[in-house]
């Protein structure tokens, strides 16, 4: 989706020596690299598991990034795999899709079950519930998803940390990596939540608790301040 090109060790030596080294902090196998083609500097990992993982960082991550930096990205998506958390998205993803399909049947089973008067009246407040359901289940699924999926940033940011032994590391990447003005131009909706940083840069906005609400990621300045003890 996003036209990553594996990297073997002698194409980008600086960049495979300190994911193995990490891979082998944390306790892993070596992931595989990719690289994006993208100007704008982010990164991510997916793979079912430890064993079958990759990391893929974006070609302009690695034009503005310092080592130490560079080093805290990769462990903070080390982070993500010795988690488990790509495993875990997957299941709150298929929870989340059952919760609609759940809403949209019992909704169905209201509209078309009723026979006779009395029933269609007892069916009345039924439909008017099973229509609430239908409209807000949905929307409460996506926001505990969402919600979990900022939790998960914090983790990841706290294992790279405790990986590095230097959090300022990943603090100051972040800085960076929020700091670009420009989206990437595969940019994706329902991939943005896989990278350490929204896509979407270029369409930041102030942030109130509703925008938090549906937020892939937390705000940035609240990740670089706990990385630095604030």
């Amino acid at each position: 989706m996003y036209k990553a090109k594996e990297v073997a060790r002698d194409e980008m030596p600086c960049l495979w020596n300190i994911t193995e080294n990490l891979a082998i902090t944390a306790g892993i196998p070596m992931p595989k690299l990719y690289v994006i083609p993208e100007s704008q500097p982010n990164a991510f990992a997916t793979g079912r598991n430890k064993e079958h993982a990759s990391i893929a960082v974006t070609s302009g991550i690695l034009e503005v990034l310092d080592r130490t930096e560079l080093e805290g990205v990769i462990a903070h998506e080390m982070g993500h795999i010795t988690n488990k958390d790509i495993l875990l998205q997957t299941v709150i993803v298929v929870l989340v899709g059952m919760v609609a399909i759940a809403s949209d049947l019992f909704w169905r089973t209201t509209l078309y079950g009723g026979r006779g008067d009395d029933s269609k009246n007892k069916n009345g407040v039924i439909l008017a519930i099973g229509l609430v359901l239908m409209i807000l289940s949905p929307i409460v699924a996506t926001i505990i998803q969402l919600a979990i999926s900022r939790k998960r940033e914090f983790l990841a940011d706290a294992t790279g940390a405790l990986l590095t032994r230097y959090p300022e590391g990943l603090a100051s990447a972040l800085e960076k990596i929020s700091a670009s003005p420009t989206d990437m131009k595969r940019a994706n909706h329902s991939t943005a939540h896989l990278f350490i940083s929204s896509p979407f840069n270029s369409k930041k906005q102030k942030i109130s608790m509703m925008t938090k609400l549906f937020m892939t990621h937390p705000p940035v300045e609240e990740r670089v301040a706990k990385l630095r003890g604030r």
